[in-house]
């Protein structure tokens, strides 16, 4: 297995493996369909997709991983939102998505970005360095699901309203 940054030519099958990924997703409404590949879509259309890799196997994309501009408190601070990650369903818990968390922050410091925010289960990003931070808030989030990870110790860290971009409405 291996990552790269996506190409025009991944483009359905990000969509496709991003969809198989939520599909039936226990934090979605029963019975509902999965929105994440069209936020994907959305972000790469206006331009704000900052870092897209995927997982390959040949010519099998096998996951992804976005990585998107926030705002806090209303300001452009070179923090990025991560999500969605992706993993076919067949191939999760191989460790796939936690490799490309750890590609994409690599990527994200040599682009020299301050931090990165995400909503999701503490136990899982914890392991990457990933935690609550109560200046950080994102609204009608319980504050133990929405993490934060610091790229550049010397930095303090923000506070205020996180915002992601327009895609994820």
């Amino acid at each position: 297995m291996n990552i790269r940054p996506e190409n025009t030519k991944d483009h359905d099958a990000i969509q496709k493996v991003t969809y198989n990924a939520f599909e039936n997703h226990p934090h979605h409404e029963v019975g509902s369909k999965p929105t994440e590949h069209l936020i994907v879509n959305k972000l790469r259309k206006s331009g704000a997709l900052s870092v897209s890799l995927v997982a390959h196997e040949g010519s099998n994309i096998i996951g992804h991983i976005a990585f998107s501009p926030v705002t806090i408190a209303e300001e452009q601070c070179n923090w990025f939102g991560l999500g969605p990650v992706s993993v076919i369903t067949e191939r999760q818990g191989e460790g796939i998505g936690g490799q490309l968390i750890n590609a994409g922050l690599e990527k994200l410091k040599e682009l020299g970005a301050q931090g990165v925010v995400l909503l999701g289960e503490p136990e899982y990003y914890g392991r990457f360095g990933f935690k609550a931070e109560a200046g950080l808030i994102l609204p009608d989030i319980p504050p133990e699901f929405f993490l934060a990870l610091s790229l550049n110790e010397v930095t303090l860290l923000p506070s205020g309203i996180v915002s992601y971009h327009h895609s994820f409405t």
